[in-house]
């Protein structure tokens, strides 16, 4: 007679079956784990790393960690770009890390400006509060995106393009930004080329811009090389 393998009475398939319904249950054990992590609020006593700060042990956390209040006062506008960020990220904020949001408030005085940079790790979006604000980005293909906005007006600059934010009125300018990240990350090309040590000669070669004009930058900026 020929033996039917199949059969769940059989030793192998019986064992086969168990471990199958074992590791269903299991992987639904670790979902619903899952499921009820509510937060992983920056335990600033550990290290930091790509994905974030480690957790705080959930005892620990109080209401405090979700609330912020660095942000109620203006920032220092009395600098070289006549502008200010007050991040509120996960560095600042201990509720926002690992949930993929966080804020800033940008202060711009007269003929302030939040020059040309981008955010490699976040989409923003911006709402003016008081003034006007000349806001951009370029897309990939070198599409420029302006707009003038007033109180109440709201933009968007997809995650890593290149942007900025410019008070064209003639009274302070204020606007709250948020992000897609608890830690967007920031590149602003004018530091980025004549604040660093990036050699005079390689800019010229790779932007074509007058070696006179670099080494300028460069001294305003605090630049070397």
């Amino acid at each position: 007679h020929h033996k039917n393998t199949h059969n769940t009475n059989n030793p192998i398939n019986k064992m086969k079956m168990i471990l199958t319904i074992s590791f269903f249950i299991f992987s639904l054990l670790s979902l619903s784990h899952a499921s009820v992590v509510d937060f992983c609020v920056a335990d600033y006593n550990a290290p930091n790393g790509p994905a974030g700060y480690s957790c705080k042990t959930p005892k620990k956390v109080t209401v405090d960690d979700f609330v912020f209040h660095g942000l109620a006062t203006g920032g220092n506008t009395t600098n070289i770009i006549k502008a200010a960020v007050t991040p509120a990220f996960d560095a600042q904020f201990p509720g926002v890390n690992g949930l993929d949001i966080s804020i800033a408030r940008l202060d711009l005085a007269g003929g302030g400006v939040i020059p040309l940079h981008t955010h490699p790790g976040a989409s923003e979006i911006l709402v003016v509060v008081q003034g006007t604000i000349c806001a951009g980005f370029v897309s990939s293909d070198n599409v420029v995106y302006l707009e003038t906005l007033y109180k109440g007006d709201v933009m968007v600059f997809p995650q890593g393009l290149l942007h900025f934010q410019i008070n064209s009125g003639g009274s302070n300018a204020l606007a709250f930004v948020s992000f897609s990240s608890a830690n967007p990350g920031l590149q602003i090309l004018d530091f980025a080329l004549f604040k660093s040590d990036f050699p005079t000669e390689l800019i010229t070669q790779t932007t074509f811009l007058d070696a006179v004009v670099v080494k300028k930058l460069k001294g305003v900026l605090g630049g070397s090389g």
